[in-house]
């Protein structure tokens, strides 16, 4: 078997026939779970940035954001469509006015073919969703709710302030109006073993959401993991530790989901620990080892 999981650049190649590229966009919105709606704290591994660029701050529009990551990418890719990625923060936390002047800069941009929305699942309603909606009869949109876990405990120790039910909801509101849905899901979050984790691969595949993005927990400075972590609260999971569970993950859920992340990015001057979230290339290059080691596949043990 030469495919072994469903990944995003095929799915959008098979789509668009040529290389799609997403550019990652700062548009500078909040997060209740900062501003002091939910809490002040933010979630434990969430630095002042927001998972982000910073690129707002320094002054760069929407538009010249895409513009920078357009020429970029091209280049280094040989990108031809592009798809405009939404990713500090909360960015359906915004009124409604707010937010479609923001959707629709980006999607004025020559070869931008779509939207895709990182958000929390506590921060969209009916007009956000109906927006939405009404771009996705033309574009590709895609909302990407931050859930982490389907563990209510998990979600209260890492400060997240909302529940599980709350991600349900969220997905039930938004599923039928041909908006994709994509669940972000945190491995190795304080508490959770193997059996923790895998229940909530087994949670999103019940749901039949659309895609999915795994991230590893790692340490990033200016945040209430590093002072755990510092403390000696919390450890780390090893590289091979990460490459078995994701492997796990993935034969647990359906093969039609489409994964757009198999671990993430951190920023190197940020990175407190473990140094080797940095080899990239090296953990996908363990994870296709491993599949076909096993002679599995993505969905080998779903139902």
């Amino acid at each position: 078997m030469n495919k072994r999981y469903n990944d995003l650049n095929t799915c959008l190649r098979n789509i668009f026939g040529c290389r799609v590229q997403k550019i990652t966009i700062d548009a500078g919105l909040s997060c209740p779970n900062r501003n002091g709606v939910v809490s002040t704290g933010g979630c434990i591994y969430c630095n002042s940035r927001g998972s982000g660029t910073g690129a707002h701050a320094e002054g760069f529009s929407v538009t010249d954001q895409l513009i920078r990551g357009k020429n970029a990418l091209s280049k280094r890719y040989k990108a031809k469509k592009f798809i405009a990625y939404f990713q500090s923060f909360s960015n359906t936390y915004a009124p409604v006015d707010t937010l479609r002047s923001l959707y629709e800069e980006a999607l004025a941009i020559d070869d931008v073919v779509g939207l895709s929305i990182g958000t929390r699942p506590d921060c969209v309603d009916e007009p956000i969703l109906a927006l939405l909606q009404s771009y996705a009869k033309k574009y590709l949109i895609w909302i990407e709710y931050g859930l982490q876990s389907s563990c209510d405990a998990t979600l209260v120790l890492i400060n997240r302030g909302h529940d599980f039910q709350c991600f349900r909801n969220a997905v039930n509101a938004t599923k039928n109006r041909g908006i994709k849905i994509c669940v972000h899901v945190i491995l190795g979050l304080p508490g959770e073993d193997r059996t923790r984790m895998l229940e909530t691969a087994r949670a999103i595949a019940n749901m039949r959401v659309d895609g999915v993005k795994l991230h590893l927990l790692y340490v990033i400075k200016g945040t209430m993991l590093e002072t755990l972590y510092r403390k000696g609260r919390y450890e780390c999971l090893g590289q091979r530790e990460y490459v078995d569970i994701v492997c796990d993950f993935l034969e647990r859920i359906p093969q039609e989901m489409i994964v757009q992340r198999l671990t993430g990015d951190p920023h190197r001057e940020e990175l407190v620990a473990p140094l080797w979230a940095m080899k990239k290339g090296e953990t996908l290059a363990l994870i296709k080892g491993t599949l076909e080691k096993r002679d599995s596949w993505q969905g080998k043990f779903s139902q």
